[in-house]
């Protein structure tokens, strides 16, 4: 995992143990204590979703749960937040690809 971050000149990380999540059927590792969203990310995978009308990518954008553009189907569950929402053991993550979006 080498996106991700182990020494912060402010922040101390404590990585919790380690889980597998299933993005798009593919096993990666990832800690508790996780998002989805920095799971992927230390993973090497940025875009999360497509833009509903001209599918441009999205990735992590406000990391707060304010915006839409971390949208994924998670757990079957579509518009579920990446960027708030904690990795646990099994759970499955897919691109939302416009199925499912909001109007």
């Amino acid at each position: 995992m080498g996106r991700r971050i182990t020494v912060h000149p402010v922040i101390e990380f404590q990585k919790g143990a380690q889980v597998t999540i299933f993005y798009e059927g593919k096993p990666l590792p990832a800690y508790d204590g996780d998002t989805v969203a920095s799971a992927l990310i230390a993973n090497g995978i940025d875009v999360f979703r497509q833009s509903v009308n001209l599918h441009r990518p999205r990735g992590l954008f406000c990391a707060i749960g304010n915006c839409s553009s971390c949208l994924m189907i998670i757990d079957g569950v579509p518009n579920t937040r990446a960027c708030i929402t904690s990795v646990h053991e099994g759970m499955t993550v897919e691109q939302q690809l416009n199925k499912g979006m909001m109007p």
